[in-house]
């Protein structure tokens, strides 16, 4: 049974495999046929770019049948890949109907998926999954009607499971009693079946335990969590059907670092772990992705939207939600930290008065920038950024001018983007009325994440081409320093003190 309420797609490349994606909607009469717009003429909807459709598609949760090569899909989607109990039913469907293999999905019910398709097809499906093709069932992707509450115990009852322990079934599931689990009054394992009303349960390694759910209400809210938003007015939309009354909740505003998981602190991890709803933009939501258990419900928007963000998070808190806002590096350093605050004060919604916030600092992209190269920051500085979205940049030339005179180091955030490009020229010229041609500049980009690149050049050699919005940059005082430790190692540091170096 599928876990997901999104119609599948069907992705073919091709005209010829229509008859075969005209099949499958037979059993699946609410899938869309998603067809390559220069070599398709039948299908629902056109697209232009493999990759990028699929990914979307992927990312939004939608079950995917790709009437294609398995090797294209799993190239494809593999970036993507950090938490399987959020993964999509993924299928690939050899050309003529003849092969069936499932991707990904287990937990999402690709196995009944691929069932369901094999049989109109009238081949057999090629499922892999050990415990589902000796025991007849699937213990991670029970019936709807079923919820396994303690999921993350799962992984050591099946090993003890397949070594050859038996199972002692304390309730009624059809699901199970007709599957071909070892079961036995006396087995060391136990699976058992609650109702919504239960509360005295001790789940274990050794005990899995299924909660009896109301199928429609499951459902409904189903629905209403997993509808992928794609901007702030459709979150506030979706917020805005009818849900259930909790009283009030928690809002932890996180920073989860530049974006290795080694700069995470604990505190921020264990939030992410317990929360009930993740808000934020979606390239940090990404980032954080292997914290997300499978109870955590994903709000993305883009990134321009902060007011609206932290009005979402608000509002879930108020729910009685346990909300995480999501940011990288540190959230109180030009991030959603003072966007809620700013929401708080503006709108003052009175069931907004006693959510408990609280502000979990993270480790900032100058910080982060700062320990590759040495300790340029390692005496005055301030920060700088030279987006002019949110201030002009008359404002933004003082505080360049007057940090330079000051002789402040000066890390600068949002140094160019796509349609800002002559800012950072300008800041160096700035920069040069006050500081020497030679003075030390570092650029770091992509920190802690793949593709991190850290460059030292001089302040003359700036050009607008060393950076992007994934860099952050350190501009050197009067006094900072390159020492050459040994051959290939050069670090940067702004002495602590103003007198002559010993």
């Amino acid at each position: 049974m599928l876990r997901t309420t999104n119609p599948p797609a069907i992705v073919i490349l091709g005209e010829a495999s229509v008859p075969v994606a005209r099949q499958i909607q037979g059993v699946l009469p609410d899938a869309e046929i998603y067809g390559l717009a220069s070599r398709t003429q039948s299908a629902t909807v056109t697209y232009d770019n493999f990759g990028e459709t699929v990914r979307q598609l992927f990312q939004a949760g939608t079950p995917i049948v790709g009437i294609c090569a398995a090797g294209i899909l799993i190239r494809t989607i593999a970036p993507l890949l950090s938490n399987k109990w959020q993964e999509p039913p993924v299928l690939a469907i050899a050309e003529d109907g003849s092969a069936v293999v499932p991707l990904l999905g287990g937990l999402q019910g690709v196995n009944h998926l691929a069932r369901q398709i094999a049989a109109e097809l009238q081949v057999e499906p090629a499922i892999t999954t050990t415990g589902e093709i000796r025991f007849r069932t699937a213990l991670l992707s029970p019936p709807p009607e079923y919820r396994l509450l303690n999921p993350d115990d799962a992984k050591t009852f099946l090993a003890d499971l397949l070594a050859g322990a038996t199972v002692k079934l304390m309730g009624h599931a059809p699901w199970l009693e007709s599957s071909r689990l070892p079961l036995s009054p006396e087995g060391s394992l136990t699976i058992q079946i609650v109702s919504n009303s239960q509360t005295e349960i001790q789940p274990s390694p050794a005990c899995l335990i299924y909660q009896v759910v109301d199928i429609a209400a499951s459902t409904q809210q189903s629905i209403i969590r997993s509808r992928p938003p794609t901007t702030a007015e459709s979150l506030v939309q979706s917020l805005a059907e009818p849900t259930t009354q909790f009283t009030s909740g928690k809002l932890a505003i996180v920073g989860t670092g530049p974006g290795s998981a080694d700069w995470m602190s604990p505190e921020v991890q264990k939030i992410l772990q317990t929360a009930t709803d993740w808000v934020g933009y979606k390239t940090y939501l990404n980032l954080a992705e292997p914290w997300r258990k499978a109870h955590t419900v994903r709000h993305e928007s883009d990134n321009r939207v902060e007011l609206d963000r932290a009005c979402v998070a608000l509002d879930l808190a108020a729910k009685g939600g346990t909300v995480a806002i999501v940011s990288s590096g540190d959230p109180g350093i030009y991030a959603m930290a003072a966007a809620v605050f700013e929401v708080l004060e503006r709108d003052a919604k009175p069931e907004w008065a006693k959510i408990e916030i609280r502000v979990c600092p993270g480790i900032s992209a100058m910080q982060a920038a700062a320990a590759q190269v040495g300790a340029p920051l390692g005496h005055d500085f301030c920060a700088i950024s030279l987006s002019d979205i949110l201030k002009p940049w008359d404002v933004i030339a003082q505080r360049l001018s007057a940090a330079a005179q000051a002789d402040f180091a000066i890390a600068l955030y949002n140094p160019v983007s796509q349609q800002r490009t002559w800012q950072l020229e300008k800041a160096k010229e700035l920069l040069l009325q006050w500081r020497s041609p030679q003075t030390p500049v570092v650029f770091a980009r992509n920190l802690g994440r793949p593709g991190q690149t850290v460059t030292v050049k001089l302040l003359d050699h700036l050009t607008i081409d060393d950076a992007d919005m994934r860099t952050v940059i350190l501009i050197g005082s009067s006094q900072t320093r390159i020492v050459q430790q040994r051959a290939g190692t050069q670090w940067v540091y702004t002495p602590r003190h103003y007198s002559s170096i010993c």
